[in-house]
């Protein structure tokens, strides 16, 4: 896993600009039966628009959140995906949809019989996705592409997968907001 450093702005009591907080994420996930990947969550709000009030940590260390954000409100991760190739064959379906309840996302998992990768899902989110190293494949129900560092991706509540079938692990630093679901 990458130690990653999180430096948060807020207020003193004057109301002049100081950092609050200046040290490695500690919030940090490891989905059972997704071996090697890391999600380090950085700041989660409720609402938008959010308040700048108050020097309250909005990610502390423990404090857990779901695959997506809360209703109306954001979250701000970044996620380590390993190379697959050693595991990606051996995964159980009905242990991957496990897997995504443990994120309190159970609604998440696709449900089809053969999706196009053992790990699809689609949650109701617009996702930012900034592939800061490495290179992933994104995953759709048809198609795929393939994104490197650099590459941004936008999805819009699709279903969807990430496949790193590379040697090395990938960065990819993702914006959560939360979406209605299409009509």
């Amino acid at each position: 896993m990458s130690d990653i450093r999180r430096v948060v702005t807020g207020h003193d009591p004057r109301g002049k600009a100081v950092v609050i907080a200046d040290g490695i994420n500690k919030n940090v996930v490891k989905p059972p039966n997704r071996p090697g990947v890391f999600i380090q969550n950085f700041w989660v709000e409720t609402k938008v628009p959010s308040s700048v009030a108050g020097n309250a940590d909005a990610a502390p260390p423990g404090k857990k959140l779901g695959l997506e954000p809360p209703a109306g409100g954001h979250v701000l991760r970044i996620v380590e995906f390993p190379p697959e190739k050693d595991w990606i064959d051996k995964v159980d379906r009905e242990a991957a949809k496990a897997s995504f309840a443990s994120l309190g996302a159970s609604h998440a998992a696709d449900a089809g019989a053969k999706p196009p990768h053992p790990l699809m899902h689609k949650t109701k989110t617009i996702d930012y996705a900034i592939v800061l190293s490495g290179e992933i494949w994104a995953v759709m129900d048809v198609g795929e592409t393939l994104l490197r560092a650099g590459d941004c991706l936008v999805q819009r509540g699709t279903n969807h997968a990430w496949s790193n079938r590379g040697t090395e692990p990938c960065l990819v630093a993702f914006i959560l907001v939360g979406a209605m679901p299409p009509s």
